[in-house]
C-alpha cells in the first residue's frame, strides 16, 4: 500500500464547495466604480462643497475604522474599502450646506456604533450609512432639510428650496392643492434640491446597471423596491413617475438595500425584502407625518432580514421538513 505525503493529503469538507476568484476588497472597488456616476453628478449640481463633503465622510469613515482596529488591537480592514462606501453612502444622504462637524458625528456614528460595536463587517443588523443618516436626521433637523436647489452656487447666487419635490406632492395628495413640480426629465437629470445622492436618477442607474452586470447585486431587491412604489402609489392616485425619481427610492433600492450584511440572501427572501421596503415607503410618504420613507424602510426590513432569510431557506437536499 503506498503512502502519500501531507501535502497530497485529500481534504474533505461539508458542502457547498465554492471556488472564486472575487475577494471583498474586489466586490467593494467595483461599487464604488458603480457610485462614481452619482459622485460627478453630486459636483455638477451642487459644486464643490459637495465633493468636499463627500471627501470628508470618505477620510473621517476611514479614520475611525482604522483608529478602532488600532485601538482595539484587531486586524485593519480599511483596505477592504467598505468604510470609503459608507462614507460615500453617507454624504450622498447629506444637503450641500450641512456643516462639516456633524458629517463628522455621523461618519462616527456609522462606523463605530453601527458597525464596529456589533462586530464588524457582516455583524452589523442595519445599513452604517442609514443609521448615520437617521441619528443626524433627528439630532440636527434644521440642518439636514436645508436643501439647496440644483445649481444654488452658480454665478455665486446661493438659492435654498422652500421644498423638496416629495413635500410638494405630498401636500398635494393629502390637501389636494397644486403646487408647481419639476419636470420628469428634471427629475430624471437631477434638477431638483434634495441630499446629493439621491437627485440624479439617470447617475445612479447608470451605477446598478454596472453592479448588476458584474454580478456584484442580484436586481430583486431593486426592482421589487421601485415596482412596489410605483405600482402602490399609481394605485393610490399619485404620480408613479415622479415617486420614483424624487427623494431616495433609486440611491436606496441600487446601494443600500443590497447591502449584503443586511439583506436576506435567498432570492425569494430578497423578493419579499424589496417589497416591503417599498410598501413601507409608500405608506410613510403619503400617509405618515414624513415626506420620506426609504431609509426608515430599509432598517425596518433590515431587522426582519434574519427571518425573512430563515422562512425562506431552502430545505436540506434529503433532510425531512
Amino acid at each position: 500500500m503506498n503512502t502519500q505525503t501531507t501535502e497530497n493529503k485529500l481534504i474533505v469538507s461539508s458542502s457547498p464547495h465554492l471556488r472564486d476568484k472575487r475577494t471583498t476588497s474586489s466586490v467593494m472597488r467595483d461599487v464604488v466604480i458603480a457610485l462614481i456616476p452619482a459622485i460627478v453628478a453630486s459636483g455638477v449640481l451642487f459644486g464643490t462643497k459637495a465633493l468636499i463633503l463627500i471627501a470628508v465622510c470618505i477620510v473621517s469613515c476611514v479614520g475611525f475604522e482604522y483608529l478602532w482596529n488600532l485601538l482595539m488591537k484587531k486586524q485593519q480592514t480599511v483596505g477592504d474599502f467598505t468604510a470609503v462606501i459608507t462614507g460615500i453612502l453617507l454624504a450622498f444622504n447629506l444637503p450641500a450646506t450641512l456643516p462639516i462637524w456633524m458629517a463628522v458625528i455621523g461618519c462616527f456614528v456609522a462606523i463605530v456604533v453601527v458597525k464596529q460595536l456589533f462586530g464588524g463587517l457582516g455583524q452589523n443588523f442595519v445599513n452604517p450609512a442609514i443609521g448615520g443618516r437617521i441619528v443626524l436626521a433627528l439630532s440636527f433637523t434644521s440642518a439636514m432639510t436645508a436643501y439647496p436647489n440644483a445649481f444654488y452656487f452658480k454665478a455665486g447666487v446661493q438659492t435654498m428650496a422652500s421644498a423638496t419635490p416629495l413635500v410638494a406632492i405630498k401636500n398635494m395628495f393629502a390637501n389636494g392643492t397644486w403646487e408647481k413640480l419639476p419636470s420628469n426629465l428634471d427629475l430624471f437629470l437631477g434638477n431638483q434640491p434634495g441630499v446629493l445622492g439621491e437627485t440624479c436618477a439617470l447617475a445612479l442607474i447608470l451605477g446598478g446597471v454596472y453592479l448588476v452586470v458584474r454580478r456584484v447585486i442580484n436586481p430583486i431587491i431593486p426592482l421589487s423596491f421601485i415596482g412596489t412604489v410605483f405600482a402602490l402609489t399609481a394605485v393610490a392616485g399619485a404620480n408613479p413617475l415622479q415617486q420614483i425619481l424624487s427623494g431616495g427610492v433609486m440611491l436606496g433600492a441600487i446601494f443600500m438595500a443590497t447591502d449584503y450584511s443586511t439583506s436576506p440572501m435567498t432570492n425569494g427572501g430578497k423578493l419579499i425584502f424589496g417589497i416591503g421596503c417599498g410598501l413601507i415607503t409608500v405608506l410613510i410618504r403619503l400617509f405618515g407625518s414624513s415626506a420620506e420613507g426609504v431609509s426608515y424602510s430599509i432598517i425596518l426590513m433590515n431587522i426582519l432580514s434574519p427571518q425573512i432569510d430563515r422562512l425562506t431557506r431552502h430545505r436540506v437536499f434529503g433532510g425531512g421538513k
